[in-house]
């Protein structure tokens, strides 16, 4: 089966999962980016980023050339693998957080913690210092993420230049929604955006576990779809589950 021929559906699995994704780290390193800028100033702020940025371009050039060489099968199978982990904890967090067995992320919290550690009684220089760097490592963690789902997810489906352009259209949204907003990034429902990203990527983990294991699949690429619809409907009986034992809990309690 060749991926550069997948049908549409495919495709627009693949540009969701990406876009979801990526917008979900996104909005997580603009928080503490526009923490930082508030605080601090903005000069330390988008230099931490544009260091971030530039060691993660660095990343991709070492390591988007080997994988597009690497092995088609075994590429899948350790993709899918990949997948499969990322996915699985992030439903397990979804889905504790949606029946309230987790707290919820909760992005002002992190924008007063990134401007307590600032303004934490710390001479001009030594503020500015630990600005770079929290600005540095919100970007680079966050988009740390992004890049091994753009380069696993892209490579595999042989449409790594769209994956790229997903990520990217992500960047271009969450950046200007981020200035308009600013602080008002509480409002973004990222927790259902986690749930419907952990539901995409184990599917893709399991299609492409499968195809690394030389398995079928009868519906071929449209498989994909079967299982994004099999994963949500497994999704909301856990949420079900949970709700109903929380309910029985707090009653006998």
């Amino acid at each position: 089966m060749v991926f550069a021929s997948a049908p549409s559906s495919d495709v627009a699995v693949l540009v969701v999962a990406v876009f979801v994704a990526s917008a979900v780290e996104m909005v997580e390193a603009l928080t503490i980016v526009v923490a930082v800028g508030h605080t601090e100033g903005w000069r330390s702020a988008l230099q931490g980023s544009a260091v971030a940025f530039l060691s993660l371009a660095a990343l991709v050039a070492a390591l988007g050339p080997a994988l597009v060489h690497f092995p088609i099968d075994a590429l899948r199978l350790l993709v899918g693998g990949v997948l499969l982990i990322f996915g699985l904890q992030w439903l397990r967090k979804a889905i504790l957080r949606t029946v309230g067995l987790k707290a919820k992320h909760d992005e002002d919290r992190i924008y007063e913690e990134t401007v307590h550690s600032i303004e934490d009684d710390q001479p001009s220089a030594e503020r500015r210092r630990v600005a770079f760097v929290l600005a540095f490592k919100g970007v680079f963690l966050e988009g740390l993420e992004v890049v091994i789902i753009v380069l696993t997810l892209g490579t595999s489906a042989r449409h790594l230049g769209l994956a790229a352009l997903s990520a990217l259209a992500a960047l271009v949204l969450v950046g200007a929604v981020g200035v308009v907003v600013a602080r008002q990034l509480s409002r973004v429902p990222e927790n259902a955006m986690k749930m419907t990203v952990g539901v995409l990527l184990v599917s893709y983990g399991t299609f492409f576990s499968g195809e690394g294991l030389k398995i079928r699949w009868p519906g071929g690429d449209g498989t994909l779809l079967v299982m994004v619809g099999g994963y949500a409907v497994i999704t909301w009986l856990f949420v079900a589950g949970l709700r109903l034992t929380s309910h029985r809990e707090a009653v006998v309690s």
